[in-house]
């Protein structure tokens, strides 16, 4: 199967993405709602979901629920999970297992910045290698410093620009990473020169406020979102698709996407 094909699977007609992060598995204990977001697939894909990154375990353990969205396998794990401050993982899978398993791409994380970014640079490479060798999409999650941020530098345009065009450079076919907010974010997307989904962002209680964050990543030329608890821990993940679905694909406004999530509670309910 060539690449182009596997890349379908992931991003839209239109080029764009909503992928839905269930790896949380692997990096942290904080798993609260992935599990029941699982068994609201079929309403989430019919909202617009695209394709979902999931853990190993997951992707044998849902092998059906799975079956009709773009898969993406991770293929690292956090060194200490219960310690999601310390920006380390490790490798556990190769691109051969995640082909077992139907994957249409793997993905891994570096760190650019951190004490072990070597590690997280070789890791990364190898993957990219070993995806190119099978025309499969490697999607690298560059991320300055650590996880989350953790100070100023590791939020400033310029550092997580940088981090992105690093991923490039090790192989990647797709960029995951995190923009400011800022119109200069466009600084980001330009340099990493693939395709970049954002992530999640921070969780918010103000799903209007989320839906103004994604409307900027798309208009500083983001592809989408690679998103994780701000749909698992909402009161209605059906709703927070349909309302991505309206910025991200339809080209809707914030206000738009609010009003998708309105009317996609008498599904949930359903």
């Amino acid at each position: 199967m060539s690449k182009t094909r596997r890349m379908s699977r992931i991003f839209s007609n239109d080029g764009k993405s909503i992928t839905l992060a269930l790896d949380g598995y692997y990096f942290s204990t904080k798993t609260a709602g992935i599990d029941q977001t699982i068994a609201l697939l079929p309403q989430l894909i019919e909202n617009g979901l695209d394709a979902v990154i999931v853990t190993y375990g997951m992707a044998k353990l849902y092998a059906e629920s799975f079956k009709d969205v773009g898969l993406v396998v991770r293929a690292d794990l956090s060194t200490s999970v219960f310690d999601a401050r310390i920006p380390q993982t490790t490798d556990i899978l190769s691109v051969e297992d995640a082909l077992k398993l139907g994957a249409d791409s793997v993905i891994s994380m570096t760190f650019p910045g951190a004490d072990g970014e070597t590690a997280s640079h070789k890791m990364a490479w190898e993957l990219a290698k070993a995806a190119d060798n099978w025309n499969v999409p490697y999607m690298c999650e560059t991320l300055p410093y650590s996880y989350h941020v953790t100070s100023p530098e590791s939020n400033q345009i310029e550092t997580i620009a940088a981090a992105a065009r690093i991923g490039t450079e090790l192989g990647a076919d797709i960029i995951k990473t995190r923009l400011t907010g800022d119109p200069a974010d466009v600084k980001i997307i330009e340099a990493a020169k693939r395709p970049v989904l954002v992530l999640g962002g921070p969780k918010t209680d103000n799903i209007l406020d989320y839906f103004n964050y994604v409307k900027h990543c798309m208009d500083v030329g983001a592809k989408g979102v690679a998103v994780g608890r701000n749909i698992t821990l909402d009161e209605n993940p059906i709703g927070v698709v349909a309302g991505l679905n309206t910025i991200i694909h339809q080209n809707g406004t914030p206000a738009d996407a609010y009003q998708s999530y309105q009317s996609s509670f008498a599904l949930l309910q359903a």
